[in-house]
Formats: C-alpha cells, structure tokens, sequence
C-alpha cells in the first residue's frame, strides 16, 4: 500500500468517526471587514457559502481607511473599501487589488423640506454640508459642475460627519447635504428633509460605489482563499437580492429602522460583478480625482482591479 492509498484510507476512517474534528483540520478560517449598512451586509452572510467547517470572522469598521489599515496590517483577509478610497491607495501605491464590487448607487443630495430650493441650480450661495475625501464629495462637484456651479466661487462646502449632516440640516445650520444611505432616506421620513436629485452619470462615473479588496500578494501566495471569498461574496448577494425580506430585516438589527431601509431600498444596490465597463467607469472617476486635486496621478487600473475571480464564479455558474 503506496503512502497516498494509506493517507486517504486512515482520512476515510477519521470522517468515519470523527466527522466533526476532521472537517475542522480541514476548514478555512477567514477575517473580513465591513461597514454595518445594509448596502455592505454581504460578508454577514458568507460563512453559508463557504465548504463545510469554514469559519468567517467580521470586524466591523465605520470607514474604508481603517479597513485598509487592517488589511495591510495582516489583521484581514478581505475588506470593504470604497472605488474612490480603492484609487487612493492604489495610486500611492499601495499594493491592494479590488476583486468584486460591494455596492452600488446608495447616494442622495438632500435639502430642506421647506426651503426654497427646487433644483440644483437653486444652490447657488448656499450651505452644502460633505465629507471631504470620499465618493460624496466626487459626486458633489460633479453634480455641481454639471449645472455650472463651481464648489469653490459659487457654493459654500461644510465639513460635517455623516452622522452629523440630519441634525445639521434640520437646524438650518446647513442647507443641503450629498451623502449615503439611510441618512438622506431618513431625513425624508423624519420631515425635515427632501430628496434633490440622486447623482448618478450613466455616461461618466455611472452608478460604482464600492468593492472587496485584498491585498495582491494574498491572491499570489492563495488565489484558492480569494476565489471562495468572491464565490461566497457572489451567492450572497444573489440570495440577499433575490430575498429583500430577509436583507432588510437583517440590516434593521444595525440599527436603521426597517421601515427607513424599505423606503431606501430602491436606492440601494446590493453588487458583486465587475467587468470592462467598470473599469472604464472607475477610470472616470479616477480622472475627476486627480482633476479635483484628491490623488496625484492615476493609479495603474491592470494592478489595481482584477477581474479574475468574478469571471470564474461566472464560469462556474454557467456549468451548472
């Protein structure tokens, strides 16, 4: 008896009678980051689409730059990151590849329910509260641009926290504010707010949000761990999509009230595939960064987005 025909007899007999422990040597252990939003509860959900005995550790984070840390720290195999921050980092870079998308759409320019303000245009000498740095703040002065307003002359940018922007505006401290969902859905149903435009540009940036990255030396030493993350990042999206019950009623337990994240749904999508119109899409978006001053240079799209593993889970799914 040759050492592989006994290895595979005396593993036969351990699952035999000792299914439970084998499949533990077996297993994979797995840390992922993410925001606690419904439009990133993904990684909740993988541990039901990974083999048997896998485990998936998720950290919750409240920003892509701490997720990041952490993923080049070691301290995670897979995190949230928004396109923009992914271009950040890549551009200085740093040696992160985004291998599916996470989100997209979840964005909102709100103003005052009772303020005067009944386009985009109406802006003009305004109050417009941001988060410097971050998609919102790309889409802001696109959405501005578009209209012929510059961010600089015309209107007057507010720093205020996410957090912070309901509260800013229904004290009149702000007169508007581009950030994600719940809070322009909340503002909505609180009464103190009202949905302007959603800024998205079907011809330039489209509607991209945000992504899984990893780092590229992971996909170098252990493509196989990378591959059943994006397979598991894949199905769930497609269950959570295909169930909004269950998505929804599972975001609710963050903390938003289900009826806020219904009402948000139809700004809300749930994403996993990446392909050339992506890449073009986050080329755009790259291009607007440098122009507005965020990076330096842009940063190199062939090492940065890799599309190999959303193909093979399309590969599979078209064999079965």
């Amino acid at each position: 008896m040759n050492i592989k025909t006994r290895s595979l007899l005396i593993l036969s007999i351990l699952m035999l009678f000792y299914p439970g422990n084998v499949l533990r040597v077996l297993a994979d252990d797995y840390r992922v980051g993410t925001w606690k939003t419904a439009q990133t509860i993904q990684p909740f959900f993988y541990e039901g689409y990974l083999k048997a005995g896998d485990r998936v550790s998720v950290y919750p984070f409240t920003n892509p730059a701490d997720q990041k840390t952490a993923l080049l720290a070691g301290s995670l195999d897979m995190c949230g990151t928004t396109i923009t921050h992914a271009i950040h980092a890549a551009s200085r870079g740093e040696p992160v590849v985004v291998v599916a998308s996470l989100c997209n759409k979840c964005s909102a320019l709100v103003v005052q329910r009772q303020g005067g303000i009944r386009s985009v245009a109406d802006l003009r000498n305004k109050n417009i509260g941001y988060v410097p740095g971050t998609m919102h703040e790309v889409l802001l002065r696109e959405t501005l641009a578009q209209k012929g307003l510059s961010p600089e002359r015309d209107v007057r940018l507010i720093r205020v926290d996410f957090f912070d922007m309901g509260l800013a505006l229904a004290r009149g401290n702000i007169d508007a504010f581009l950030s994600g969902e719940p809070f322009p859905t909340r503002a909505v149903v609180e009464k103190y707010g009202r949905i302007l435009s959603y800024p998205y540009f079907g011809d330039t940036i489209g509607t991209i949000n945000a992504g899984m990255l990893v780092l590229r030396d992971t996909i170098k030493k252990h493509p196989q761990r990378v591959e059943a993350l994006v397979s598991a990042h894949a199905k769930a999206t497609k269950y959570l999509t295909s169930h909004p019950e269950e998505w929804l009623g599972r975001a609710s337990q963050f903390g938003t009230a289900k009826e806020i994240l219904e009402k948000a749904a139809p700004n809300m999508e749930l994403a996993w595939h990446m392909d050339d119109s992506f890449i073009r899409k986050t080329r755009v978006l790259a291009k607007r960064m440098k122009d507005m001053g965020m990076i330096e240079r842009e940063p190199d799209y062939k090492t940065m987005i890799d599309l190999t593993f959303v193909n093979r889970v399309k590969e599979v799914a078209g064999t079965n």
